[in-house]
Order: structure tokens, then sequence, then C-alpha cells
């Protein structure tokens, strides 16, 4: 009889003294390259030989979740390459190890909003939700109501009311795009907080991108990657609030690219945003890439004067203090950057003046601000290049965006496009957008092409420099 060794793994499975564990390590070798790495860590790596005899196979699995899935899904090919082994092999079984199924362990899982109340939702799958961070809540503030449309985001605004509003899924994704602090959390918290008020029987999940990576990788340590499944796939709205973040993180992509297919043969609606456009996302698949634009996307984009002043209106009002119009004025001037960098202005102004006591005027403003503002001047706008590059080269202003390439505007252009390179944060795509729509690849060719005239051509070199000691100065 072959006698058994730790665990119940048997010394000898066959003839040639080669143990049923040495034999489980190179099937398991076999198989990693089959079904591939990811697959392999989910379902695989943990499966232990626990006995061979008579012709029949026993191997134990961390929990019941896995024994499943390796029954209903790699058993006949375990067989088949055991057997090509060992020929005497015949029956592959699966059982629970008993010491893990003793104590399962148990992920935290994402809060699923409800009309029933705001504490979390238990999950579908049994996973308690713990409040350590995983779940994001909605911001009782963020809501359509308060949002304040203007001509930049007027777009992303509508289609967000026509997600929340509709009955069925009238585009799937919905991706919206935009820079810091431009509204795009506020607009999927809206739509969250309206499909809870108007349809109370149906799930909304919100998450960030980071949390969704989180999870899926505690599922994977905790070998329960079909409860993991079973909760974002339950769902009727999942939203990802900044996909950028799992950007060359290809086993997250793989999952979440699951997720979504998933969720759109289901006929569930899915909301992403992240900081460029689908096409822009560098380290994303070319397959998830695709699957991310074909619904509608949604740009916001930079605020406008009008629509800084109306934000600033609407938050005083909210606030309940009277601010000065010339104050609210200045502040939609100075700092244009991003609302939250706006909002956060302005609460500092109320702050300052409800503590100390003073009223609110420009002086204290200027005073309160002031690092702000230093910080706020020095900032160059894409706008302010093109201005300045347009009256030196005395062209018209909007022929920096006109598809014209006769000389006496390209050559502008471009320059205009080498400086907002140098003197602005903005990306490549960026800028190609604030000039008319163009390519990032015509944004690099103009940063080469006027590089190349400044070693060159002394004159041109001296125009380009002169130019840039304006707009620093």
């Amino acid at each position: 009889m072959t006698g058994l060794g730790k665990g119940g793994v048997s010394r000898a499975s066959a003839e040639d003294g080669t143990t049923g564990e040495a034999r489980w390590q190179k099937i398991c070798g076999r198989l990693r390259t089959e079904v591939g790495e990811p697959a392999y860590k989910s379902w695989l790596m943990r499966v232990t030989v626990k006995d061979v005899r008579d012709g029949r196979v026993r191997l134990a699995a961390p929990s019941r979740v896995v024994r499943d899935w390796v029954l209903s899904h790699y058993a006949d090919r375990i067989r088949h390459l055991w057997s090509g082994e060992e020929p005497g092999i015949h029956k592959i079984e699966v059982v629970v190890n008993a010491e893990r199924a003793q104590v399962p362990p148990v992920p935290e899982a994402p809060a699923v909003v409800t009309a029933q109340g705001s504490e979390p939702q238990r999950d579908p799958a049994g996973m308690e939700d713990r409040a350590d961070g995983l779940s994001a809540p909605l911001d009782p503030r963020f809501t359509f109501g308060n949002f304040v449309v203007g001509k930049p985001n007027e777009f992303a605004h509508a289609a967000a009311r026509r997600v929340a509003e509709a009955n069925s899924v009238p585009f799937n994704p919905l991706f919206l795009y935009g820079g810091v602090g431009l509204g795009k959390t506020h607009l999927m918290h809206a739509i969250a907080w309206d499909i809870r008020n108007r349809l109370p029987a149906r799930s909304v999940l919100y998450l960030s991108a980071e949390k969704f990576m989180y999870r899926f990788v505690r599922a994977l340590r905790h070998q329960n990657v079909m409860a993991f499944k079973e909760q974002f796939r339950s769902v009727d709205v999942l939203m990802i609030d900044d996909v950028q973040f799992i950007s060359g993180k290809d086993s997250t992509q793989e999952e979440f690219f699951h997720t979504f297919n998933a969720l759109v043969d289901l006929g569930r609606q899915i909301i992403v945003s992240a900081d460029k456009s689908p096409s822009d996302l560098e380290g994303m698949e070319e397959r998830l890439r695709s699957r991310l634009g074909c619904g509608l996307v949604a740009d916001i984009h930079a605020t406008t004067y009008e629509l800084r002043l109306g934000i600033l209106q609407s938050k005083a009002e909210q606030i309940g203090i009277q601010v000065p119009p010339k104050v609210l004025e200045f502040l939609a001037h100075k700092i244009s950057s991003n609302v939250r960098e706006l909002e956060g202005a302005l609460r500092r102004v109320i702050a300052h003046a409800t503590l100390i006591g003073r009223d609110i005027t420009l002086e204290t403003t200027q005073e309160v601000l002031h690092d702000l503002l230093r910080a706020s001047d020095r900032r160059i706008t894409i706008e302010d290049i093109q201005k300045r590059v347009a009256e030196h080269f005395n062209i018209r202003l909007i022929d920096m965006s006109s598809p014209r390439r006769a000389r006496a505007v390209a050559r502008p252009r471009q320059v205009a496009m080498y400086l907002a390179k140098q003197l602005t944060s903005r990306s490549l795509p960026e800028i190609g957008r604030k000039f008319g729509g163009r390519d990032h690849t015509t944004v690099i060719h103009a940063v080469r092409k006027v590089e190349e005239l400044t070693g060159t051509d002394s004159g041109f070199a001296e125009d380009v420099e002169l130019l840039r000691r304006m707009l620093e100065g």
C-alpha cells in the first residue's frame, strides 16, 4: 500500500517512485502556460495534492469557491495531463482543505448605495463592508441642484442628467473626462444621488479605480475571486472614478475589462471618469481603451470667467454669507486653474472674516490670499500664450485654432505650441486640443521645428526669447 506523507500526499503515486506532489508541480507548469499567469494565480496556485490512489487523484482547494471553479473549468484538463504522466489515472476529485475551511477569510467589500438608508448594504456574496476606507460615500453637496452649468461643462452635465433620468441604458459607458477640479466627481455623485432617490430598487456602486484595484488584490490574496466577481456584476449601475489609476496594471485591467463586458451584456449602466479621453490614456490596453470609448465621451473644459463667477455666487448663497460683488469678480479673474481651488479661496476669505470679525473687502481678500494669488499670477495659460504670440506676429487670435496652413499663420502657431509646452504643465494632447483640436503629433512637430529654427535663425530665436520673457514677466 502506498504510504502517505505530510497532509495526506502520497509518497509514491507510481512505480517510478515519482510523488504525487512532484507530478502536480509538473502539471501546474503546463497549466500555468496554458491558462495564463492571472488565472493560474487566482485558481490553481494554492491547490495541493491530498492523495493519489486507485486511479484517482484528490486535490485540496483552500475554499469552496476555488473547488467549484477548478472542478468546472480545469478538472478534465488536469485528468488528461495526469493520465499522460501516469496512465492509470482516470478520475480527478477536488475537496476543500478542512483546516482552511474552518475560518474562511472575509475581504472587505465596497458600499452598494440603496435608498434604504445611508449605511452600506450587505453585498450578495455575503462579504461585510468594514469602515476602513474601501467604500466611497456620496457627498451630499454634490447634487445636480448644486452644479453650476456653463459652456465648458454643459454637454457633460446634459449627458449625466440623461443617464440619471433614463429608465434604460441610453449609452454605455458614459465616459467623463477633464482636468483636476473641473466637476467630474460632482457629476458622478449627482448621478448616484438622483438614481438613488428616483429608483430606490436599483443598486449603484461608486468607487475609485484605486479602490477597485485594492479590492481585486484582496480577493486574489484571499482566494475569493468568485465572490468579487459576483459583487461587481450584480449591481445595476457601476461607477468608477479616476480610471487612469489602473494604467499599467495589467491584472486589474484584465478583471475590469471582463467586469465591463459582463455588465454591458446584462444591460447594466457603466459610468467612468478620467483626466484624459480614452484614446489618450497611456498604459491602458488597446481593447480596454476601445471599450471605454464605445459609448458617449463627454469632455469638461477649463472654466470661463462667467462660469467661475457663477460658481462663486452659488457657493456664497449656499454658505449664507454676503460677499461683495467686487470680491467675487476679483476671485473669478485671479483664480482660473480649477473649481476646487476657487472654492477653497472663497472659504478662506469667509472663514477669516467670520473668525476675526472683519468685513469682507477687496483689501482683506488680497491680504488673506496673498500666497495663492502670487502663485496664480505666476501661472501662465495657453490662452495667454496664444494672445501674446498673435499680437507679436500681427495675426488674428482665431488663427491659432484655424485650419490655415500659410507660413505667416503656421509659424506663429508653432511658436505658441512650443511656448505652451515650455511654460505650462499641459500634456501634448491638451495643448493640441487648444489649437483647434490638433493631434499631439502636430505639437511634437511644432516643438521640434521651433527648436531647429532657433538654432539656425538668430532673428527668430530673439523673437521666441522675447515672447518668453514677456510671458514670464
